[in-house]
């Protein structure tokens, strides 16, 4: 057992990524775990991870596609660069909404904003895309200003996300700024899953990058045999 805490998010219906972050975390003894949502979208598991995530009692906030798909929304408020891009998360959208139970999408519905919660004498707030905004996307090249405004207008010394499976962590203004990655879907060039463990240092929170190896081969596969896009099957795999 640890004090430290594991941050997982953008799991994005992927179960066995899932699964796999969570053995690597119970690997390392840490009994603190946080949900930072999209459980669901792009991927073939929506109901297996909402039940999991469920049954381990996991601390959940919802991110931009859970509060879609629990409200039956077509509009998963996800940015695309292309017309393209557009079309193919459309269609993600559409799977999701039809092949998402309703005791799934009543879990999300139920799923709160925000969350706050204790590393050591830490305290970590935790966010889907931002404090203002489910679908604010934050990059690491984003301005500093933006950050150093953020920071102005954040109660706690440290605040976590996810939403663009980007990890990253930098300090702006006094906060720690914790990027966690993507469990079920990184676009950083590495297809493990990846999520963040947030460590007590004496007044302060360090944070490492963690990743679990799973058979992305075979989801990929059971991308396309489910019906959804085939990119998203390839994106799996290149992690892009």
């Amino acid at each position: 057992m640890t004090d430290a805490a594991a941050v997982i998010t953008d799991v994005h219906a992927n179960l066995p990524a899932l699964q796999a972050a969570l053995r690597r975390i119970d690997d390392l003894g840490i009994d603190h775990v946080y949900c930072g949502g999209d459980l669901v979208g792009y991927g073939p598991h929506p109901n297996e991870v909402c039940t999991l995530i469920a049954e381990r009692q996991i601390p959940t906030i919802y991110g931009n596609y859970d509060y879609a798909i629990a409200r039956d929304e077509h509009d998963c408020g996800c940015a695309y660069v292309t017309p393209h891009e557009r079309e193919l998360g459309q269609l993600s959208v559409e799977w999701t909404l039809t092949h998402t139970e309703q005791a799934a999408k009543d879990f999300m519905r139920g799923l709160s904003f925000d969350l706050r919660f204790p590393v050591g004498a830490v305290n970590v707030h935790l966010v889907h895309g931002s404090p203002r905004k489910v679908n604010e996307y934050l990059f690491v090249d984003k301005p500093a200003s933006l950050y150093e405004r953020l920071a102005a207008a954040e109660s706690d010394p440290v605040l976590a996300f996810g939403h663009t499976h980007k990890p990253w962590a930098r300090e702006f203004g006094g906060v720690l700024f914790i990027n966690c990655g993507s469990v079920g879907k990184p676009k950083d060039g590495d297809p493990r899953a990846a999520f963040a463990i947030l460590h007590p240092a004496r007044e302060k929170v360090q944070v490492t990058i963690e990743r679990a190896d799973y058979d992305a081969g075979a989801v990929a596969a059971q991308v396309r045999s489910a019906g959804l896009p085939g990119e998203y099957a390839e994106k799996l795999l290149l992690a892009a």
